[in-house]
């Protein structure tokens, strides 16, 4: 069976030591980018691989031009795919991408693999909480995986640049939603980027509100009632957030409710925001 969204403690348990099974620790905290390594090396799953969102998980943050193009950018496509197999990822891996803070960055992992054509890959519902809520025990054993052989498929997922968002303006043929906190979308309290607000017609869907108490993802049904009020055509969404990482988390909960077809703006608000030819709004709409 290939787990292609979320997989639970209890079933990873089971699993996580299978040559076939990979597991990526994806903790981080945008405040202290070592603080996941450290936290990684004090204690993971056992057999989990380390990512690091900005070495990793993330590009360079201009272009040839000099033009920026967000905190986050995706990584360049044959470095990603070099990392996948430093981890021991092959074409017939099942991968497992777990965090700290609710999937917030395990799902960048998940959308990443998916963006190479890579189906079997799931985020660990509930992180590390819920593996240790589960009587599962962390690792300080560095143990690292035979070299894989991943080779790209087809990308499954769709992106969106800022100039067709800058179309989308007049055009409103796409549903923008961003997964920033509301004072953040609102363009109160903004410490990270530049210029707060949010991209003219955005719809805000704070990405935590996927989530129940516990930092597990709420049952299918319920994000599905959730998110059709929001987005009632899936395939006109775009999601954006500051960086185009949590906003990964979106769209995950959207294939958690059967509501596939969304695309990310890579760029997010930090893109955007950073050329003052692209206009800004303020306030809760």
């Amino acid at each position: 069976m290939r787990h292609t969204t979320l997989i639970s403690a209890s079933e990873l348990a089971h699993h996580a030591l299978e040559p076939d099974w990979v597991v990526i620790d994806c903790r981080h905290d945008l405040a202290l980018p070592d603080a996941g390594r450290l936290t990684y090396e004090a204690g993971h799953i056992p057999g989990a691989q380390f990512a690091h969102l900005d070495r990793d998980l993330s590009g360079g943050k201009t272009d040839a031009q000099g033009n920026f193009l967000g905190r986050h950018p995706l990584p360049e496509r044959a470095a990603f795919i070099e990392t996948l197999r430093r981890w021991g990822i092959n074409n017939k891996s099942q991968v497992v991408a777990y965090d700290g803070q609710g999937g917030m960055f395990a799902a960048r992992l998940w959308w990443l693999l998916r963006w190479v054509g890579h189906e079997a890959v799931a985020v660990l519902d509930g992180g590390v909480q819920a593996w240790t809520a589960s009587g599962m025990w962390l690792s300080a054993e560095l143990r690292g995986k035979p070299y894989g052989d991943f080779i790209a498929q087809a990308p499954l997922v769709a992106t969106v640049d800022a100039a067709a968002l800058v179309a989308n303006l007049q055009a409103q043929a796409r549903t923008v939603i961003d997964a920033r906190a509301p004072d953040r979308f609102r363009g109160e309290n903004e410490t990270i980027d530049p210029v707060g607000g949010h991209i003219p017609g955005a719809k805000n869907r704070f990405f935590k509100d996927n989530l129940q108490a516990d930092g597990s993802f709420k049952p299918a049904a319920q994000l599905r009632a959730e998110w059709q009020q929001l987005l009632p055509a899936p395939q006109t969404g775009v999601m954006q957030c500051g960086s185009g990482v949590t906003a990964c988390h979106n769209l995950l909960a959207l294939e958690v409710a059967g509501l596939p077809g969304a695309a990310l703006y890579p760029g997010s608000w930090s893109e955007w925001c950073a050329d003052p030819t692209r206009p800004v709004a303020q306030g809760p709409e």
